[in-house]
């Protein structure tokens, strides 16, 4: 084989989610008519915030980018997977991995600082509403919006520097159904502790933190809100359990995957396709659920296209 970046390995062979035709026709099946139902609501959120003068608080500005991240992200993984569903040989070339892998993290990362940008705006709202215009003026939430991206980029452009400058000299079996991190790294022709040790300290101490800063922000703004009215309290409470089932939702799979040292899981598969494919499609449709404003705009917007 020709070397490439100092590798003999130009492809990796991908082991896919399981090797049973019956369970992969099954998944196959769901995640495709999950993804055509799903998809189409993330866009129409979009469509709906971008059209609706009304809804052009921060709140809803960072919804919006939200279900636009979320839908990005769901092209990284699930259009390969389901090809792949149909194929006998699953190959990606190196190139092609790395750069599923950069946009993996980049998008990822770049969400999981949204939520933490989120946080930050329900705190200014609710513990701090005589400041909210102030604080989260429009040139505010442009500057956190890039700054969140620009988050995003720098953690992905560390992964992948510490993994194009391993060798890889033979084994090109890779056992998941993309590729991420811990599975590459197991590849490698050399020790990779140390690598390991700053993998894990880049994505998995960070997105440790990043989950404990928001359940301890949002356990501060319900303490706050235990004094305002009923109605306030209500709404307040809505919009925080809404947050904190994201939060859950997006860090509980993330904290499994890469906080600990990249050993083989059982469970490991099943997890990554939540993450990846399933739960990202959904966080956006979680919000607009149980948020009164865009249900209302929706509807008004889906009605007047129908008349027309």
């Amino acid at each position: 084989m020709e070397r490439e970046n100092s590798t003999a390995v130009t492809a990796f062979i991908l082991l896919g989610l399981t090797q049973s035709q019956d369970v992969q026709l099954l998944v196959f099946t769901l995640v495709l008519i999950f993804y055509l139902i799903i998809l189409p609501g993330n866009f129409l959120i979009i469509l709906t915030i971008r059209s609706d003068p009304g809804l052009t608080a921060p709140l809803y500005f960072f919804l919006g980018n939200l279900a636009f991240l979320d839908a990005s992200y769901s092209f990284i993984v699930a259009p390969r997977m389901l090809v792949d569903f149909l194929s006998e040989k699953k190959v990606i070339s190196y190139r092609g991995c790395i750069t599923q892998l950069f946009f993996l993290h980049f998008l990822g990362a770049g969400e999981m600082f949204l939520l933490v940008v989120m946080a930050f705006d329900r705190y200014i709202a609710i513990c701090r509403p005589l400041h909210y215009s102030t604080v989260m003026n429009p040139r505010a939430c442009y500057a956190l919006l890039l700054a969140l991206w620009l988050g995003g980029f720098t953690h992905s452009i560390v992964q992948v520097a510490l993994i194009i400058h391993l060798p890889f000299c033979g084994p090109n079996r890779l056992d998941n159904f993309f590729c991420d991190v811990p599975q590459v790294i197991k590849l490698a022709c050399t020790d990779t502790f140390v690598v390991e040790l700053l993998m894990v300290s880049n994505s998995g101490l960070l997105t440790l933190l990043c989950f404990l800063g928001l359940l301890a922000s949002y356990a501060v703004i319900l303490c706050h809100v235990k004094g305002h009215s009923s109605e306030g309290k209500s709404k307040a409470l809505s919009t925080c359990t809404t947050h904190i089932i994201i939060v859950f939702l997006m860090f509980g799979p993330a904290i499994f995957i890469y906080t600990r040292p990249f050993r083989a899981f059982p469970a490991d598969k099943v997890v990554s396709l939540f993450h990846t494919v399933i739960f990202p499609l959904m966080n956006p449709v979680i919000y607009t659920l149980r948020n009164q404003e865009v249900k209302a705009s929706m509807k008004k917007l889906l009605s007047h296209y129908m008349v027309c």
